[in-house]
């Protein structure tokens, strides 16, 4: 609890900060509340007692609760494609560093926390709220499928494997970071980043021998 108290002063701003800085904090203060109260019980009024802020001034930067979900949806999905985009474009590294790299992206502590995933699950377990979650970040997800898919393909031919499909490994990607996201949100004394992140390599090590061992 002390550790959340303190995460959550950290995002507060002085009375002059920007438009900006504000949004974020309402941001932040969303994000928190929806870990604590769901999609459902989570109310303006609750988000502007978590961030310390007048009801007013969050109507002022978002003019529903929808456009701050929304926003807030925005945010994680864009944070969480920042941590691997740059490093699957960099020319000087293999496609096995490449795909290391979204691998480590999905667990990297930044996004993969428990705060954060109880979001996530809440809008994928919200029927009314799912379809902004497509909206929002199911571009991005296929995004990373069609860059894992390519990634494994290049991999693929350059070692010359001939029983792997690209589109296969990259759709079980998929599955395993989803699947193990939500273990690590229900089951923290069993699952945590690392050993999530090393089965994921393992299954890895199974597609692609000489890359991940």
């Amino acid at each position: 609890m002390k550790a959340l108290m303190s995460e959550i002063s950290r995002t507060k701003e002085p009375r002059t900060a920007p438009p900006e800085a504000r949004r974020k904090q309402l941001i932040e203060a969303t994000i928190t509340a929806i870990s604590k109260h769901g999609i459902a019980g989570t109310t303006l009024t609750k988000v502007t007692q978590e961030a310390g802020l007048s009801l007013g001034l969050a109507n002022f930067h978002f003019d529903s609760k929808d456009a701050l979900l929304t926003a807030t949806l925005q945010h994680l999905a864009d944070e969480h494609r920042a941590l691997w985009i740059d490093k699957s474009r960099q020319p000087d590294l293999s496609a096995a560093a490449k795909l290391q790299a979204i691998v480590n992206a999905q667990f990297h502590p930044k996004v993969c926390n428990r705060r954060k995933l109880s979001v996530w699950f809440a809008f994928f377990g919200d029927t009314p709220h799912r379809s902004a979650y497509l909206r929002t970040s199911g571009e991005l997800d296929r995004e990373r499928q069609r860059v894992t898919a390519d990634l494994c393909a290049r991999i693929i031919g350059e070692r010359g494997y001939t029983i792997v499909s690209p589109n296969q490994v990259s759709h079980m990607l998929e599955g395993l970071f989803d699947g193990l996201w939500l273990n690590i949100l229900m089951y923290p004394d069993l699952f945590d980043r690392n050993t999530a992140r090393d089965q994921v390599n393992a299954y890895l090590a199974q597609c692609l021998k000489e890359d991940f061992l």
